[in-house]
């Protein structure tokens, strides 16, 4: 870092958050930084989760009282204290997820906003401004109104695109004389294939190609309808979602940045719940040293987006608790490696909570050590360490991290897989509830707990029976099935033109027929050999799928069960032949 950049950083510190309180001041600083500057002082950020952004409109209409719609999914109304407490938390962003079709008539094309309701929303954002604050505004899933931009129906695209502008226009004008800490975001996960998402029980037809094309004129849209409102908007900070705000999707080439009128004032949003089945679903373990690995590349991977001088916002991110409530075992791993990559890499980490971390009405975190993580985490705390003295602290801390989860597979035996052949049933329940070794890296303690499964060395070509019992989880059952695919970790690396044949597979001890079904081998990471017997997700197989009667390769599909046909489920064994093609 350059010494006159530091030194510009500093003087932004002293003056923002050390003692001056001539406003004037302030808004200068901020409106002279770039948002990579601006990123290294928002710090820590947390989620308002679940309140502002909850959608009571299907019960309560468009013209309910502003609090119905703030307390529909079980938040307490929002106090001055609260945001308060989130402050003394550690916490130095505020994200405001908002709903704003909640009072909106749109199908009738009246797209004014309530104005009670977005007084509401400057209300809560005053009461974090007040405390020093940034606050990030958004525009979230709103009861699934963007699947509009993807209809095949002319009428309901134009409705889609003059709600979103008339949305932004008000928005804008409102608070566009607000502080340069105010920070709107474009959208939230729905730019990309969710443009698709079904409206009135239809889904919307276009293509992957054609979302990536819609998102960038989206949120280009956005930048241009945010600027026109003019005062602070013309150069204000502005978060631009990425494709489906997810990593990889948004590093694909076919995503773009917008143009904008404003020299480098935007930045990206993208979200983190990777490994989805630890983070969001029933799995309560996590921290193999490929965890760590994967975590700490996908991290590094959007040095793409920061090279070109945009700022990274981790919108959100966090381990929810398990169905029955649990927070889950290596949750402190897991943030720490977090926090210490975005130390690293300048990006701001934003919680997703909903009264889950920090208790809202008990104005407190959950936990001591969980505070403890968050308040050392903290602009303030941080305050006195250059941006070099951060970044190697959050350095050694990885490579330690890093260097104990290699000693822990070590001493538990897990290393050993990486070098062997094994044969395994992935399975998610429909409802994601029940998971066993879901994705093509063999994880067998990435379960739901009670889960149990027989897995198989494969040193040769042969017969192998696996199988999985759900009868010790808390359900005692797997409610139908949501994927499932039949893994052979290391099968391409050993055993290169294998095909893999079933020869009986069971549910309940029973027999099931599948038919004519025409199956396919392939290989997603070309290392893990798999044949998907239910992946919804795969409209057909791939063109180096590898079929029994390569003549029938045309009818190969990913789905050759009926989940419908299997409401509960308390086992799985699958018999197979692994043989050379």
């Amino acid at each position: 870092m350059k010494k006159t950049a530091f030194l510009f950083l500093l003087l932004a510190f002293t003056i923002l958050f050390v003692g001056c309180t001539k406003t004037d001041d302030k808004e200068k600083l901020l409106k002279d930084m770039t948002s990579l500057e601006v990123t290294e002082i928002m710090g820590n950020g947390i989620n308002l989760g679940n309140t502002m952004e909850a959608y009571g409109r299907a019960s309560v209409g468009i013209n309910g009282n502003v609090s119905q719609y703030e307390t529909a999914w079980g938040q307490p109304i929002t106090t001055k204290e609260m945001i308060k407490g989130m402050k003394e938390a550690g916490f130095d962003t505020l994200r405001i997820p908002v709903a704003w079709t909640n009072t909106i008539d749109y199908e009738n094309k009246n797209y004014t906003i309530n104005p009670d309701y977005i007084k509401r929303v400057e209300e809560i954002a005053n009461y974090a401004l007040e405390e020093d604050m940034f606050v990030i505004i958004n525009e979230h899933w709103s009861g699934g109104w963007w699947g509009m931009f993807g209809s095949s129906d002319q009428n309901l695209r134009k409705i889609a695109n003059d709600l979103y502008i008339s949305m932004w226009t008000q928005i804008g004008q409102h608070f566009k004389d607000y502080s340069y800490k105010l920070i709107f975001e474009s959208a939230n996960e729905e730019l990309g294939h969710r443009l698709n998402d079904e409206i009135d029980g239809v889904g919307g037809i276009l293509t992957e190609e054609e979302t990536y094309t819609e998102a960038n004129r989206i949120n280009q849209l956005f930048v241009d309808t945010i600027r026109s409102t003019g005062s602070k908007n013309a150069d204000r900070f502005l978060l631009i979602a990425g494709y489906n705000t997810d990593f990889k999707k948004t590093l694909d080439e076919r995503f773009n940045m917008p143009t904008d009128t404003a020299k480098d004032k935007l930045l990206l949003s993208v979200h983190y719940y990777d490994p989805s089945d630890y983070t969001l679903q029933s799995v309560s373990t996590w921290g193999i040293e490929d965890d760590f690995v994967y975590q700490n590349e996908s991290f590094e991977s959007l040095t793409k987006f920061t090279n070109l001088g945009y700022g990274i916002v981790i919108g959100e991110y966090g381990v929810l608790p398990t169905p029955d409530g649990k927070i889950k075992d290596n949750i402190l791993d897991y943030t720490k490696n977090f926090l210490d990559n975005t130390d690293l890499y300048g990006y701001v980490p934003l919680l997703w909570d909903a009264s889950t971390f920090f208790v809202r009405e008990e104005l407190a975190m959950y936990d001591e050590e969980f505070a403890e993580l968050f308040t050392s985490r903290s602009l303030l705390a941080q305050k006195n360490m250059t941006k070099e003295e951060i970044k190697s602290a959050a350095q050694n801390s990885l490579d330690a991290s890093l260097a104990a989860a290699h000693q822990r597979d070590i001493d538990s035996g897990y290393a050993e897989f990486k070098n062997k052949t094994i044969g395994w049933i992935m399975f998610a329940s429909s409802d994601w509830g029940v998971n066993y070794s879901v994705g093509d890296e063999y994880k067998p303690n990435s379960r739901t707990d009670g889960v149990t499964g027989i897995d198989v060395t494969i040193e040769e070509a042969g017969t192998y029976t696996v199988s999985i019992d759900f009868t010790g989880s808390g359900a005692g059952l797997a409610n139908s099935i949501g994927f499932m695919a039949l893994g052979i970790y290391n099968g391409e690396k050993f055993f290169p033109d294998h095909i893999i044949q079933i020869i009986e597979l069971k549910f309940n001890d029973v027999v099931y027929n599948i038919g004519n079904k025409i199956y396919y081998t392939t290989s997603d990471d070309q290392n893990t050999t798999r044949v998907n017997i239910y992946n919804a997700w795969v409209p057909s197989a791939p063109e180096e799928a590898r079929v029994l009667n390569p003549k029938l390769k045309q009818y190969a599909t990913a789905v050759i069960v009926d989940p419908e046909a299997l409401p509960e489920i308390t086992t799985v064994e699958i018999t197979f032949e692994f043989k050379p093609q």
